[in-house]
């Protein structure tokens, strides 16, 4: 049976098998690292206290994900609303079960000082305006991924590959593409803040495509029922999205011809899923559904003031996901109620809730060594006090 701390929302058969499947295996981690100048609206996003905080959130994580607590960064860890980041998960199980990092730039204002595979992307403009990226820099990302998906599984025997992000503002370019490809999401995103910001959003997605409706000159067409059988997948993205989502699209396609992959996040990544089904479709590629699943923290699966669970399953009742399907989305049931420290205890009253892999390391911790919640909770707590101790 699969393991009590990974609770499975959607798809539980296909769930089930995938997790069997996995059992005692370690998987390989990728994390995508992308901007979209979306994140700098004010109060668009809690990930960073102000927009100027945000530019460096990305770089941050990376950093910390990569040397861990000790290294004097070059880019501190972003003072958060309320919370400590979430890289703090990621690193803890990363680093105690030596699973291996691989970082991808796929488009930051600014390096990151870690080491990083460069994909030549660039960070997208602000969603609202419906022009994010050029479509040749969405055609390059694509292909980049599709490249390093096939590279990464090549190298995987037995185990899986877990896809992470990190980019500021990226719920609302999920938003964008769920939208353009006709799914209704509206409402059902999450956020980092403690309740999401839902009309913020809205009318940011709304702005931009309405922008894009008008380039296409479709004039007053409903937009749900028109784009999805109209648009082009990766023109889309160019318009609404950022370049997190077109690399880490093409990267789980490719895998998932020869390795299982988990898609670390809740709303982004079943943008991303929505947007392999659509590109799959629109491009005639193969690509194995069956081995991909959702994986994230139960912050984002269980958060009131989203719901993910719905947004997960109004994906199979479009056209574009294959024979109607949604993907399994699961949790890391990890509680952070009794920790010692407040910074943690906040994700409990919603500040801060999933990014860098963060739910699908825990997954991942009691997938292959049966990690309960106090070895995970143990884990977590020393890098912060490690941190701590490094700070001051």
């Amino acid at each position: 049976m699969p393991n009590s701390q990974i609770r499975i929302y959607t798809r539980k058969e296909q769930g089930k098998q995938w997790l069997r499947r996995y059992r005692g295996c370690l998987p390989v981690f990728a994390c995508v690292l992308g901007f979209t100048e979306t994140g700098l609206i004010p109060e668009i996003s809690a990930a960073g206290r102000t927009p100027d905080d945000r530019k460096y959130t990305a770089c941050a994580d990376a950093e910390f994900l990569y040397y861990g607590p000790e290294h004097k960064a070059q880019y501190p860890l972003p003072p958060l609303a309320a919370g400590a980041s979430p890289v703090l998960i990621s690193r803890a199980v990363f680093e105690s079960l030596k699973i291996p990092v691989h970082l991808f730039n796929a488009g930051l204002p600014q390096p990151p000082a870690v080491p990083v595979i460069d994909l030549g992307g660039a960070a997208a403009k602000c969603l609202s305006g419906g022009a994010a990226m050029e479509i040749t820099t969405i055609h390059h990302l694509f292909e980049q991924g599709l490249l390093w998906g096939e590279r990464l599984a090549a190298n995987i025997q037995q185990g899986y590959l877990i896809i992470g992000e990190c980019v500021v503002g990226g719920t609302t370019t999920a938003l964008a593409i769920l939208t353009g490809l006709g799914i209704d999401a509206a409402g059902k995103v999450n956020s980092s803040h403690p309740v999401c910001n839902h009309a913020q959003k809205w009318a940011l997605v709304q702005a931009g495509l309405e922008k894009l409706r008008g380039s296409r000159g479709q004039g007053e067409i409903n937009f749900q029922s028109q784009i999805q059988n109209s648009i082009d997948p990766l023109q889309l993205v160019a318009a609404v999205g950022d370049p997190m989502q077109v690399v880490v699209a093409g990267m789980a396609i490719a895998a998932s011809r020869s390795c299982g992959v988990m898609l670390a996040g809740g709303t982004q990544m079943l943008a991303v899923y929505a947007l392999m089904s659509a590109i799959a479709q629109a491009y005639a590629l193969s690509w194995q559904p069956e081995a991909v699943v959702v994986g994230t923290t139960r912050w984002v699966a269980e958060d009131p003031t989203g719901a993910t669970v719905d947004l997960a399953l109004n994906l199979g009742k479009n056209s574009l996901t294959p024979s109607g399907e949604t993907p399994p989305l699961l949790a890391t049931h990890l509680s952070f109620a009794d920790s010692r420290y407040p910074q943690l205890r906040a994700y409990e009253q919603g500040f801060v809730k999933e990014g860098m892999g963060a739910g699908a390391a825990c997954i991942a911790a009691h997938l292959s060594q049966d990690w309960q919640q106090y070895q995970l909770l143990a884990a977590i707590e020393a890098q912060l006090e490690r941190l701590s101790i490094a700070l001051n």
